[in-house]
């Protein structure tokens, strides 16, 4: 894989935060502002767009006017992790195999939160 594959992922993913920690919609000039403001915001608008046709985030019309858009999540982030992890287990290789690491790895409470809630999903 690519430096530039890697670079628009983690700009995918830095997108993606900003927009669920803003309290609602955001421009693409927002968005690049809480970016930092060091990306061009063509970059930007291009994630957001490529963002939106893998259906990650949705966009309105700016409730402020003019031709624009303002774009927000389609899912919060738990649904979106969950979705990742869905997908990790539904990819090639042993599905027992990838739970068992996955569980290995979890810290002594989240394990005891898992065991909670396979017995109760509504416990947590």
């Amino acid at each position: 894989m690519s430096t530039d594959r890697r670079a628009w992922g983690s700009l995918e993913s830095d997108v993606m935060a900003a927009l669920w920690a803003a309290d609602g919609p955001l421009s693409p000039a927002q968005v690049q502002q809480r970016l930092g403001g060091d990306r061009a915001y063509n970059t930007v608008l291009t994630i957001l767009t490529r963002l939106l046709e893998k259906g990650r985030v949705r966009r309105r019309a700016s409730l402020g006017g003019g031709r624009g858009y303002e774009y927000f999540p389609a899912e919060d982030q738990a649904t979106a992790a969950a979705r990742r992890m869905r997908a990790a287990l539904d990819g090639p290789g042993d599905r027992s195999a990838v739970l068992r690491q996955f569980t290995a790895d979890l810290e002594p409470a989240d394990a005891a939160l898992l065991r909670a809630l396979l017995q109760d999903p509504d416990a947590g």
